[in-house]
């Protein structure tokens, strides 16, 4: 990945990820995140990678913009002001910093995201 244009060919599948540990603020089960850093600029900004998800409920409160990219998977995002966001393969999603809800992973998925 160390690259003049940081890269992870085959996105979709690439298999070596890292353990990021269990879902902090739980609500229901134990969601396992897993994923790889493509890349992190000055101040963590922007950051860049693959996120993988297994099923459970939890809490959320996005810190920074969020631009997510779903490639497979299903998991159903709640705000607290009562939007509902599903998503699936295909599904792309800009959540603004400050975003409150929960997520409820379904089907174990996975993202390309995009912190900025």
């Amino acid at each position: 990945m160390k690259s003049t244009a940081p890269h992870i060919h085959g996105a979709t599948t690439f298999d070596d990820l890292v353990d990021w540990g269990v879902q902090s603020d739980a609500i229901e089960g134990a969601s396992a995140s897993s994923g790889r850093l493509l890349f992190k600029g000055p101040n963590n900004q922007p950051e860049t990678g693959i996120w993988v998800c297994t099923p459970g409920r939890w809490r959320l409160s996005i810190p920074r913009d969020e631009f997510c990219h779903f490639v497979s998977g299903k998991a159903v995002y709640r705000s607290d002001d009562g939007e509902t966001i599903e998503v699936g393969p295909g599904t792309a999603v800009m959540f603004p910093a400050g975003w409150t809800g929960e997520c409820t992973v379904i089907e174990t998925m996975r993202n390309i995201y995009m912190l900025a």
